[in-house]
């Protein structure tokens, strides 16, 4: 059943029309007003998402490309969310960043305000605001993930941005510095790790491979490691201290 607006007809006031709310298309321009009232008139649409003002929405997503690394990605996030009191994490949740800016990324971890996070959730359920990493899984650099959304991450100031390129084999996580985003090199055991989340330690590799008990024992490591410990320990302070 097609979604509609009701508008006075121009010939009889007192007369009402059906209009039909209109789909999202690839390359529409609209302000994030609007691409919320259509977003959301359109429940069929899965995923869309508003990068500079434009709309782009997603081709299917194919297993080995997208969907496993998307799903040991959650499973990464997941565990360290376990044991780090004061952080969340979402899995395809909407994104307000700012007026021409609304994605919507595979997975993306945070801490709560009380936590001392830069992100927040709305009134209507909306998340807003910098959430402290993004991750998305990509299928290759000439995307937009790696070009326009990058850009837009970096001018809204998300400390942390992990891109999974399915095709090219590479994961890349950058940090924010000064504005711009610097690629974070492996230590010599070949393991990334991040600065906004003490503990959160990633084998490129056994992502790439699908190794997802290989990934969560570099996972474990971080976790026992004592940055994490007292990562845990200052997060309790500014709950303590919030309230």
């Amino acid at each position: 059943m097609a979604v509609s607006t009701v508008e006075r007809s121009p010939t009889s006031p007192m007369a009402e029309i059906e209009t039909p709310v209109p789909p999202l298309n690839n390359g529409d321009r609209l302000t994030r007003a609007e691409f919320e009232r259509i977003y959301s008139a359109h429940p069929e649409i899965k995923k869309a998402e508003l990068i500079e003002g434009v709309v782009y929405m997603p081709s299917p997503a194919r297993y080995r490309e997208h969907g496993k690394p998307h799903f040991d990605a959650i499973v990464w996030i997941g565990t360290y969310i376990a044991a780090t009191p004061g952080s969340e994490g979402s899995d395809n949740a909407t994104l307000r960043l700012d007026l021409e800016n609304e994605p919507q990324p595979d997975a993306l971890l945070r801490l709560t305000p009380e936590s001392g996070g830069g992100s927040s959730v709305g009134e209507d359920g909306y998340l807003e605001g910098a959430p402290e990493l993004i991750l998305e899984v990509s299928a290759s650099s000439a995307s937009y993930d790696l070009n326009q959304k990058k850009r837009v991450y970096a001018r809204n100031g998300v400390p942390e941005y992990i891109v999974y390129l399915a095709y090219e084999k590479r994961v890349i996580w950058h940090i924010l510095r000064d504005g711009v985003y610097e690629e974070q090199q492996p230590d010599k055991n070949g393991v990334l790790r991040g600065e906004q989340f003490p503990g959160l330690w990633l084998l490129p590799d056994a992502l790439l491979a699908g190794d997802l008990s290989r990934m969560l024992k570099t996972l474990e490591q971080g976790l026992d490691s004592q940055e994490h410990k007292t990562f845990c320990a200052a997060l309790a302070r500014r709950r303590k201290e919030a309230k």
